[in-house]
């Protein structure tokens, strides 16, 4: 089947006219995607590429999931394209999150789990993060404070607060993943939180909870009375 250039199709149904004369919102994924990819490879366009990785990848959504080898499977996607579709997927999860910080409240176990999961659960290495609020529980700001090994995160008390002392945080939850997949908390989850309650209350500044992340699942110590 003869594949059609972007250069031989009529200028007002190019992806990067149409863009600039009915704006982005209008344009369907590939026509976005085919924008960020450039050019298409010697087979296929940009177009017909960008419809590739998207019938890959499972569509929009499993490009947050797809790894810069996974795209490279792909005829016509080498690292450099790979590199520029995770740049700009991450660029859209950081907006978003910008954009929405100021509208989320954590008040319950559930909702911290719900917030953080879909960046962490997958996570092959233990990710702590720290979640700063405000007096409404309110989300001021969302860092991650260490990233570890298979099975263990080093954490650093002055890293937590520093950021809440500057954040003028009114509280913190602080939450980690289990790469293994079960969020029944550890020994050393229990030293390391019990460590950090003593170091919120020294500060004046709490550690509300302490969520667990695991695959599809998750614990609460605050919830378990283990806070």
């Amino acid at each position: 089947m003869t594949q059609v250039l972007i250069r031989d199709l009529p200028k007002e149904e190019r992806p990067r006219e149409r863009l600039m004369q009915v704006g982005a919102h209008l344009l369907s994924n590939p026509e976005l995607l085919a924008i960020i990819l450039r050019t298409g490879s010697k087979q296929q366009s940009a177009l017909n590429l960008a419809q590739s990785i998207l019938n890959k990848s499972g569509g929009i959504k499993g490009l947050n999931d797809i790894s810069v080898e996974e795209l490279m499977e792909i005829p016509g996607v080498g690292s450099s394209k790979g590199v520029q579709i995770l740049a700009a997927i991450e660029l859209g999860k950081r907006a978003f999150k910008e954009a929405s910080t100021q509208e989320i409240n954590l008040l319950k176990p559930e909702d911290c789990y719900k917030f953080l999961a879909p960046e962490m659960k997958h996570l092959t290495q233990e990710h702590f993060v720290a979640l700063y609020l405000n007096t409404k529980g309110g989300l001021i700001a969302q860092k991650t404070i260490s990233i570890g090994t298979l099975d263990r995160a080093i954490v650093h008390p002055r890293e937590l607060f520093r950021e809440a002392v500057k954040r003028s945080a009114a509280s913190i939850i602080v939450a980690h993943n289990h790469p293994s997949g079960d969020p029944k908390p550890s020994t050393a989850d229990l030293f390391l939180t019990q460590s950090l309650v003593e170091a919120g209350q020294l500060m004046e500044i709490p550690i509300s909870d302490h969520i667990i992340i695991g695959d599809g699942d998750y614990r609460s110590l605050m919830s378990m009375g283990l806070l």
